[in-house]
């Protein structure tokens, strides 16, 4: 592993929190890097829920299967999505607009010394009508993911999952 990646490395999805509490200055800081992600056309078709307090946290909870962890976090962030705001209104660019703001947020809350952990909502439609209802998200956006934070209480060992034989030199099959 490059040593200069090393930020790389470290961040890592965290499910175990101190119960100490995430400022509003980091919470913009992250917010602000999500906001710096490459986004198509820069149309920046993303919008973010700010979660606080324990019962919210439970309660989107009970929603997401992985999302146990959030009964520890001190917040959370829900990334949503305005099709209508996405290159050609494409879901697919919606998508991949909103998932590079996911993850310069989990690469930021990483370099702030915050645990994370990145939770799927969408195309979960069990997952996706309570958190529009939690949350008041209108019919037309998509809430995406819901990203886990807090102060770590675990911190996992840096790792790659570089794999040789995911590398294609040129054309399917073509080993480096």
């Amino acid at each position: 592993m490059n040593a200069r990646l090393a930020p790389l490395w470290a961040r890592r999805s965290v499910r175990r929190y101190a119960g100490t509490t995430v400022t509003d200055a980091e919470i913009r800081d992250l917010l602000e890097a999500a906001m710096a992600a490459p986004s198509a056309v820069a149309r920046d078709p993303w919008d973010f829920v700010v979660v606080r307090g324990r019962a919210a946290l439970t309660q989107l909870a009970d929603v997401l299967p992985n999302g146990q962890m959030l009964r520890e976090a001190d917040a959370a962030i829900v990334v949503c999505g305005d099709p209508a705001r996405a290159h050609r209104n494409l879901e697919s660019y919606l998508l991949q607009d909103c998932s590079a703001a996911v993850e310069n947020l989990l690469l930021a809350a990483a370099l702030l010394g915050l645990g994370a952990c990145w939770l799927g909502v969408h195309p979960n439609a069990e997952r996706m009508g309570p958190i529009r209802q939690q949350f008041g998200i209108p019919a037309t956006i998509l809430p995406i993911a819901a990203i886990a934070l807090g102060r770590p209480a675990e911190f996992p060992a840096p790792r790659t999952r570089y794999r040789a034989e995911a590398v294609h030199q040129g054309q399917w099959g073509a080993r480096p």
